[in-house]
């Protein structure tokens, strides 16, 4: 009788352990090596810039994109693009106002396929307040417990607020900017 009770228990938490849904693998970010950008133009001319200080919490599998999420916190007075007119002007309320929007935050609800090693990410993007559901095209890829994502993100920076005043039309400063992520993780 107490064998049959053991097997039953066994069973039990079998079961309960398959209904249970399965995870998404964490990745822990490797800042040293990793980038997180923009391009812009101004006065027609392309120029690049990066945040030096943002932190991601990452789970993602590509064998489980169901289970998958990713919540990538900016620090928007970190942002530099080694021009010095343009890196005093950033933090500033016309641009990323970070006195009152110190951080940006995109979140990641749910991963979807295109094939191969391409990928979507999709979810939202939070800048000065202003939150917009996004899908952040990537590529991935694996070798060992290493992982290597690579996207590029297209958006238009007043629908935002980012840019006031003199600075929300296209004269001086372009509205496209793209958003350059180029992570390399560990499982």
């Amino acid at each position: 009788m107490k064998s049959i009770f053991i097997a039953a228990a066994a069973l039990s938490f079998a079961a309960l352990g398959a209904t249970q849904p399965a995870t998404a693998a964490s990745w822990t970010v490797d800042s040293g090596k990793s980038n997180l950008g923009f391009i812009g133009t101004q006065s027609g001319a392309s120029f690049e810039g990066h945040f030096s200080k943002w932190q991601a919490q990452i789970d993602f599998d590509p064998a489980n994109l169901a289970s998958g999420h990713a919540l990538v916190t900016i620090d928007m007075s970190s942002a530099a693009t080694g021009d010095s007119q343009k890196d005093q002007s950033l933090p500033q309320s016309d641009w990323f106002n970070v006195k009152n929007f110190p951080q940006a935050v995109f979140e990641a609800t749910s991963f979807r396929t295109k094939g191969g090693n391409a990928y979507e990410a999709v979810g939202s993007l939070s800048i000065r307040g202003v939150k917009k559901d996004v899908v952040l095209p990537f590529t991935f890829e694996t070798e060992g417990s290493a992982g290597h994502a690579k996207g590029k993100l297209e958006l238009l920076r007043t629908d935002y607020g980012v840019g006031q005043g003199e600075w929300s039309s296209d004269q001086m400063v372009g509205l496209m900017v793209a958003v350059i992520v180029d992570i390399r993780a560990t499982k």
